[in-house]
């Protein structure tokens, strides 16, 4: 077990009477001395109300890691370790296992609890000191545990907490001693709903700010607070968003992924903001600048605009503003004069007739207007009036042809920028793709924008600070009220416009970009969830003109049967029908698979015209078209060398093309996201957040599909919930070094895969049951023989026997294996004492999991109890009962992607010039933007439904979706509204989704 270095490794076991809502109370509740610690816990978490009297022999206690010399000690249990199960709980029958293992828990909690807290403060070098302690220590701490029964065993929460982002291995560790390995517990390990109090809404944040972030993320989400209060907590424990939407769905109200991934999001600006916020405050500081009031208003931030506003009075610019040269002339004095008491102001006192800048009177004035510019561009409360004005008046942003762009640019881009040469749109109401065009062509330096403020706003600016803000404190001459006009003037035209602009723009951007990223994540997980296409041989072509159409036949089993080269557009035609018709007989392969690139159009012709004439009899060939984004990509990337060795890069796209059909999600992992080509000005948006996104997108769709863990690849498995490519690379090795994964618990033996990880990924990761039904008999042969203390429960989880290695802080372990049929289900193992009596309760055995019979027995307690009575005498919730009940009816390697659409397999061509408007059709649907959805309707151009067009009144209710909107794959029916042959440009109507 060596993801669990330095500790022993003891299992959990609940009896059946125990109450999990107890269980969780004793995960999150901490000791006394960790309390001011706890980033976010109350002292009082839940009301106990449904808690049963347990005793405390039948009570689980979670042990820390225990030292070897310490285990020797124990009353007789050298050489037994029981294997730790976070958040898991089997009943085991053996009660005098059980009992000494309870005496060896309370020692060992005693111990670490106190040793934890010495340990803190200590130094590496204090601690291999205090090592040497380790026997008197436990002496003591055995004399307490059994001087007396009713000492309270601290917490084991408090052990367990912390800010522990890595899971680091014992190699890491030079010195022998490696320091407590924390391991976050969840909130809630059973899925209990929690309501917290209000004033436990409170999340303590590693930088303190004077405003709630609970309070703020719940207004800016429009989201209750207890539900972004849990939603931090879980982000702060490491948990990914496809664990938390299968199973801790109480806790965040049933919220969906993409509104989750934006809370997170959310979050994270905030968080910037007061890093960003504190880091200010540092530097005003050291400036010698800070105040009372200054610090207070920076506290008060919530956005980067706000902490913009008050900060800017305070940095300190660049030398070369004409502000800051006037300044070193000396003419700060003066212009603060104007504004306190203009009546001693006398400019002429200022002339020096040597100094370049004050050598005239109008020298001097215009110095002083620039100083008073820059003060007002930098006031807070003037920022903040011009802004309110703008809310409220009409701002338009304008795009035009640049006027060089002819000169440099290539003709038919900025044929592409048409509709936006002479453009204006208000502010408020431009849509996100017109932004990003706008951004597109402004790069290429095809267009030239502005925003347009109106003169009204700038007249009503400058009354207001005339009036109210700038008003001079005495009576100023004429002159000096010229002085101010012009400064005013001078600030709005130099500074403050610019500011707007710059602003305005940002935000717009920043607000189109994130709409782009959210929808070619909806397109991205539709593509993903394309039903599979299992049991066919399949034939991939990869067209091309000169260098010929690449062809590769694969089995059912996505193994490569042969590859081969074929000319169809160079004359040879006929000559290679009959190469291609004995390959697809050969091999019994009756699905050709066409990618969308390159003389596509020609190779579709050219098998419809085979098709329609029979040629292929007596086989019924049909074909279908696929994207091949990304495909030329994969296939000269090392894992594509890795995965085929020796294969030229060409065949191996036609390979990648024919598994796009057969399984498109073990087949699109395996190429970057950006490159599968179903976004919208992918290439223009922060790459940052479009590739966080998209990662997480891939791991919940991957997660939520599931992975056959013996015969999956490592590069479908580093995207499941909880993995990474050094865990996948390291079950990889383990699988290839010790043969087939038993069951799920064999995981936690991986090196690098703790406690944390495990949890994360076991509910995601399947054991198909048929596949290692031969080792269980071996596995059972061998388990005879192995010598020591060997329990297995009836759910399969088993106690190891220890046996010590050649590292003094490690035990290697051997281990009586047995397959779990929970173990291929979508049933988390945390979970599975709550399913076992809920197959007790319904008369249900392991062995009927997935049958109709099973299906019936359910369907029959549910009719007369009610799954909230089940859920409440199971002392669990509806949400984590109905995953157990799916998971125990779903019939074994269930796929949820068959729900939806299957490629469209076709055996006839239509041609542009065929189309008539009002000619209905069928499509399918290849790319959705934010202006509207793209169709391939079999005419080798895609037609374009416009978003107008696409009412939710024509989205099917009652079929599965996976998403709100139209997304890849979809099939529909159009109608055709308008042909443009000259452009190639379709528009169409949507009728309806079939």
């Amino acid at each position: 077990m060596s993801s669990l270095p330095r500790r022993a490794k003891v299992k959990v076991q609940t009896v059946v009477s125990k109450d999990e809502f107890s269980s969780f109370s004793e995960l999150s509740s901490a000791s006394e001395d960790d309390k001011e610690d706890s980033a976010w816990e109350p002292q009082k978490k839940v009301p106990r109300s449904r808690k049963l009297p347990v005793s405390k022999e039948s009570k689980p206690k979670r042990v820390p890691r225990v030292k070897k010399n310490t285990l020797q000690m124990s009353d007789g249990l050298a050489g037994v370790a029981v294997k730790e199960e976070l958040n898991s709980s089997v009943a085991i029958a053996d009660a005098d296992l059980e009992d000494r293992k309870n005496k060896l828990d309370t020692m060992q909690t005693l111990k670490t609890a106190e040793t934890k807290r010495k340990n803190s403060a200590q130094s590496p070098s204090a601690r291999r000191t205090k090592k040497l302690k380790v026997d008197e220590e436990t002496s003591k701490a055995s004399s307490l545990e059994s001087g007396s029964n009713s000492t309270e065993t601290p917490s084991t929460s408090a052990m367990w907490e912390g800010e522990c982002k890595k899971e680091e291995n014992e190699d890491d560790f030079p010195c022998s001693q490696s320091p407590l390995k924390k391991v976050k517990t969840e909130v809630c390990p059973q899925g209990q709903p929690v309501r917290f109090p209000a004033n436990a809404d409170n999340i303590k944040e590693e930088v303190e700010m004077n405003w709630d972030i609970v309070q703020v993320l719940s207004e800016r989400a429009s989201i209750e607070l207890w539900v972004c209060a849990n939603i931090i907590r879980l982000f702060n424990d490491d948990n990914t968003i496809p664990f938390i939407i299968r199973y801790r769905k109480e806790l965040i109200n049933n919220l969906d992924a993409d509104s989750l991934r934006e809370v997170r999001q959310t979050l994270e600006e905030l968080r910037a903001v007061a890093k960003k916020a504190h880091s200010t405050i540092q530097k005003i500081k050291k400036e010698g600048k800070m105040s009372e009031c200054l610090l207070k208003a920076l506290l008060n931030c919530k956005t980067f605009e706000e902490l913009e506003h008050v900060s800017a009075p305070y940095k300190t610019g660049s030398k070369g503003t004409k502000a800051q040269r006037a300044k070193q002339l000396g003419l700060e004095g003066a212009a603060r004069t104007l504004l306190e008491n203009p009546g001693e102001l006398n400019l002429l006192s200022y002339i020096r007739p040597n100094v370049k800048g004050l050598s005239t009177l109008q020298d001097i004035e215009t110095g002083v207007q620039h100083i008073l510019a820059d003060m007002v561009a930098k006031d807070k409360d003037t920022l903040d009036f011009i802004r309110k004005l703008c809310q409220n008046r009409y701002i338009c942003i304008q795009s035009s042809l640049a006027k060089v762009s002819s000169k440099k640019v290539n003709e038919k881009d900025v044929d592409k920028f048409q509709l936006y040469q002479n453009f204006s749109c208000n502010i408020r109401n431009i849509q996100h793709h017109q932004i990003l065009a706008i951004n597109r062509g402004e790069n290429l330096k095809i267009l030239t924008v502005k925003v347009n403020i109106s003169d009204g706003v700038k007249n009503e600016f400058c009354r207001w600070c005339i009036q109210n803000r700038w008003r001079p404190r005495g009576f100023a001459r004429p002159e000096l009220m010229k002085i101010l006009y012009n400064s005013l003037d001078d600030s709005f035209k130099r500074l403050i416009y610019p500011l707007l602009c710059r602003e305005f723009r940002a935000k717009l951007t920043s607000d189109a970009e994130k709409e782009s990223v959210m929808m070619f994540g909806r397109n991205l997980r539709q593509l993903l969830l394309t039903s599979p296409v299992p049991g066919r041989t399949l034939m991939g072509v990869d067209p091309g003109y000169k260098h010929g159409c690449k062809l590769a036949i694969i089995s059912p089993t996505s193994q490569i049967l042969h590859t081969d080269v074929v000319y169809l557009h160079c004359g040879q035609g006929f000559r290679e029908a009959e190469k291609i018709k004995r390959l697809l007989l050969n091999f019994n392969c009756s699905t050709v698979v066409i990618g969308n690139g390159t003389a596509c159009r020609e190779t579709e012709a050219y098998f419809a015209d085979l098709i329609m004439k029979n040629y292929f009899a007596p086989l019924d060939v049909v074909y279908c078209i696929v994207s091949e984004a990304g495909a030329s990509i994969y296939s000269v990337s090392p894992e594509a060398n890795k995965e085929m060795p020796g294969l030229d890069p060409n065949l191996r796209s036609a390979v990648s093309i024919a598994r796009r059909v057969q399984d498109p999600l073990a087949e699109l992992v395996k190429i970057e996201p950006k490159h599968i080509g179903v976004g919208m000005y992918q290439h223009d948006v922060s790459q940052t957040l479009l590739k966080a996104t998209l990662d997480s997108v891939v791991e919940e769709c991957v997660s939520f599909v599931g992975v056959d863990i013996n015969i999956c690849s490592e590069v479908l498995l580093r995207h499941i919930a909880g993995l990474n490519a050094n865990r996948a690379k390291s079950i990889i090795e383990w699988r290839e070094k010790n043969g087939p994964f038993i069951n799920r618990e064999q995981l936690k033996k991986v090196k690098g895969l703790g406690p944390k990880s495990f949890q994360q990924c076991a509910g995601f990761i399947r054991v198909n049951q048929d596949y290692i039904r031969t080792f269980c008999s071996q596995q059972t042969e061998s388990a005879g023989e192995i010598q020591g203390v060997a329990v297995t429960s009836s759910a399969g989880v088993e106690v190891t026997t220890e046996k010590q290695g050649k590292k003094r802080s490690r035990t290697a372990v051997s281990l009586v294996l047995k397959p779990n049929p929970l173990d291929q289900t979508c049933i988390h193992p945390e979970s599975y004492d709550i399913a076992m009596r809920f197959l007790s309760f319904i008369g249900g055995t392991l062995c009927e999991i997935g049958k109709p019979e099973m299906q019936q027995k359910i369907n029959s307690f549910l009719e007369k109890e009610g799954i909230e009575k089940i859920a409440e005498r199971l002392q669990t919730t509806v949400h984590t009962l109905q995953v157990i009940i799916d998971g125990l009816s779903q019939p074994e390697s269930f796929d949820f992607r068959t729900d939806f659409d299957k490629p469209d397999f076709k055996r006839s061509i239509v041609c542009l010039e065929d189309l008539q408007v009002g000619t209905v059709l069928t499509g399918k649907v290849e790319n959705a933007t934010l202006f509207g959805i793209f169709v391939d309707i079999g005419v080798g151009r895609s037609g374009l439904i416009p978003i107008r067009n696409v009412t939710e009144a024509k989205l099917s209710k009652t079929k599965k979706r996976r998403s709100l909107g139209l997304g890849p794959g979809e099939r529909v029916e159009v109608r055709v509204l308008n042909i443009d042959i000259p452009r190639s440009r379709i528009t169409l109507d949507l009728i309806r989704v079939l």
